[in-house]
């Protein structure tokens, strides 16, 4: 299961919906992209160690950028990004999770569902 970066976002603020579906998935993973996305929401290097260390404690894989991911990325931008808002981390989330073939959750339905490829699992916080 690929993660996408809202719901460990939600786990970080103690949603307990999301950390039970963090826990109950055997092999996790997240795009490069939320890795980044998540140390750029850090204040301070206090919360930048907390997400190395909840990324590790978790055994979360970390799928690096490929020349696949960033085109099928890229192709996603123009195919949608004016007609359903994707933005370039999340068509970079999506390619990484079409590329590995995998499920992404995310609570973002609305800038995955039309796009190709993509196996989406929506999470609702509440």
């Amino acid at each position: 299961m690929l993660f996408d970066t809202d719901i460990l976002i939600w786990v970080q603020r103690g949603n307990e919906k999301a950390a039970h579906a963090v826990e109950q998935v055997e092999s996790r993973a997240i795009s490069a992209q939320t890795y980044m996305e998540l140390l750029q929401g850090a204040a301070n290097k206090q919360q930048h160690n907390f997400i190395k260390s909840f990324l590790t404690d978790y055994q979360f894989n970390i799928l690096p950028f490929t020349p696949n991911i960033g085109h099928r990325a890229m192709i996603y931008m123009e195919q949608f990004a004016l007609s359903h808002g994707v933005t370039a981390g999340g068509a970079i989330i999506a390619a990484t999770a079409a590329e590995n073939d995998m499920v992404l959750m995310s609570g973002n339905e609305k800038h995955f569902k039309t796009l190709p490829g993509i196996k989406l699992k929506v999470f609702r916080p509440v």
